[in-house]
């Protein structure tokens, strides 16, 4: 009977899984994310290390976060990195923090994570044209507004206002 009762629960907690891709990558040694995640994906153990210390240690300008709330609402934003990136590590978790504070809906964002190659598994994303990750795309309409591309110029948040206005 106990073998039964586990049996069902690791069914059940299998079944209510995302679904999340991977791929071996040679370089580091480990498993990458690859393909379109969700942000469950970044706060699992292999992940949340990074993730965590990155989004908790980041504290973006309140006065930009106050602009941003006003009119963010009306994109769409597409995330394109890598696991395997420093960079993506660092800019992905703090700019998921300031889209947290400016309420921004998971309904209107993707996130993308590829390969060294700049390929997401299934999603062809060649007419992106992706060359640095992480890569930030603001959509309005359906039409790119722009790009933050690897690091911001000024912050996330700032370039994230200027792209906006």
């Amino acid at each position: 009977m106990k073998i039964l009762v586990f049996s069902l629960l690791l069914a059940g907690a299998l079944l209510a899984q995302e679904k999340c891709n991977f791929t071996f990558d040679e370089k580091s040694g480990k498993n990458i994310l690859i393909g379109e995640i969700t942000r469950e994906n970044l706060t699992d153990s292999s992940y949340s290390v990074w993730f965590s210390e990155e989004y908790d240690n980041y504290a973006p300008d309140t006065l930009v976060i106050e602009r941003l709330k006003k009119n963010l609402k009306e994109y769409a934003i597409e995330v394109v990195f890598g696991t395997w990136c420093s960079d993506s590590r660092r800019e992905v978790p703090r700019f998921l923090k300031i889209l947290d504070l400016c309420g921004f809906s998971d309904k209107n964002l993707r996130l993308i994570a590829v390969d060294r190659n700049k390929k997401a598994d299934d999603i062809d994303i060649s007419d992106k044209e992706i060359a640095l990750v992480p890569t930030f795309i603001i959509y309005k309409n359906n039409e790119e507004k722009g790009r933050i591309i690897e690091t911001p110029e000024e912050t996330l948040e700032k370039d994230l206002s200027n792209i906006l206005n």
